[in-house]
């Protein structure tokens, strides 16, 4: 066979969250920074024709992302990653830094060492703390420490054709969030609304960015809002989120960065302090620890340290390839399995 391009991919999952980490074959991304490199991807036809590459059919899914491996920039990392989806390029993940580490240390690339392996990561919103707990060669849990998260601002009013006036958080946890009471729009978060949360979330996330464009203070790579999360409280406290991604779905896991900034909007109405621990359940009702860890500042704004813990299982190692032949080096997707918007693409 004689293939243009080869990709290795450690196929891994985070509490349902499918995170595939491109292991070997990943080519040379230029930048002298990960942010840099962000930028690249998203913005030079070479590296737009990689993510389709990997993200669209017929080699991808509109499910889960995939892991660019990257050599660090950062004297401190121990490895840099960019996370792929089929719209973008994406700086920060808490499920995909939880896939990212358990490939890391099943695979050999970093040395596992029982109990406990420190991994250092490098993402373009800065380094992650990955404390793993590791048994008989198994990552059991990983505890992130993730980058400063802090509120935009809280309480927009954003006047829709569907609900009327919603109220959303806009917050950075890693990437910009509007998070949004689910019982604005009438709906719970449960297995049998996906479909109808997506499709909200996709009309507030298209009105939210038209009105109200967000840019990283420090980071200008990181700009506009990714995802609207819907979030809802339980009895018993625990949080429950459905983060709706393009081209509409929802993240399977209680979603890390975007716990982060709710952490961030709880610490601002004064309801979370330093040392708080919460549960985050998801939308299928796997679990993630979220904690305060500590408070700090950016750009003169307050914010907050979070710690996400979660669990990363690898299911899988395969190999894609590209025949120079392949009337579909860009990928494609239509509107059957991604949604309307797969239009646009």
């Amino acid at each position: 066979m004689r293939w243009k391009r080869t990709i290795q991919l450690l196929d891994v999952h985070a509490e349902g969250e499918i995170g595939k980490v491109a292991i070997g074959g990943v080519p040379k991304i230029p930048g002298e920074t990960v942010a840099a490199q962000l930028h690249w991807l998203n913005t030079d036809p070479k590296g737009q024709a990689l993510r389709r590459f990997l993200c669209l059919e017929p080699r991808g899914a509109p499910i889960g992302s995939v892991n660019l491996l990257l050599p660090p920039k950062h004297p401190d990392a121990d490895a840099a990653f960019i996370i792929l989806q089929p719209d973008q390029a994406h700086a920060s993940s808490g499920s995909n830094s939880i896939c990212v580490t358990t490939a890391l240390l099943e695979s050999g690339i970093v040395e596992m060492n029982e109990p406990e392996t420190i991994v250092t990561l490098e993402t373009a919103a800065g380094l992650v703390k990955a404390t793993a707990t590791c048994r008989d060669g198994r990552c059991e849990k990983v505890k992130l420490t993730m980058v400063p998260s802090f509120v935009h601002e809280l309480d927009v009013e954003i006047d829709t054709p569907h609900w009327g006036k919603i109220k959303a958080d806009i917050c950075y946890g890693g990437i910009f969030y509007a998070l949004v009471d689910v019982g604005q729009i009438n709906l719970t978060i449960e297995k049998a609304n996906a479909a109808v949360l997506v499709q909200a979330g996709m009309i507030l996330k298209e009105l939210i960015n038209r009105h109200m464009p967000v840019v990283h203070p420090e980071i200008p790579a990181i700009s506009g809002v990714a995802y609207v999360m819907f979030r809802d409280l339980e009895a018993d406290g625990t949080v429950r989120t459905c983060t709706t991604m393009w081209p509409g779905r929802a993240d399977r896991s209680p979603c890390g960065t975007g716990n982060s900034a709710n952490l961030a909007t709880l610490y601002a109405r004064g309801k979370a302090k330093v040392g708080d621990v919460f549960k985050s359940k998801s939308i299928i009702g796997s679990e993630f620890e979220v904690g305060l860890h500590a408070v700090t500042e950016v750009a003169g704004k307050p914010a907050v340290i979070p710690t996400i813990t979660g669990r990363g299982f690898t299911f899988g190692l395969s190999q894609v390839a590209l025949d120079p032949f392949d009337p579909h080096p860009l990928g494609f997707a239509l509107t059957d399995v991604w949604g309307p918007s797969a239009g646009e693409i």
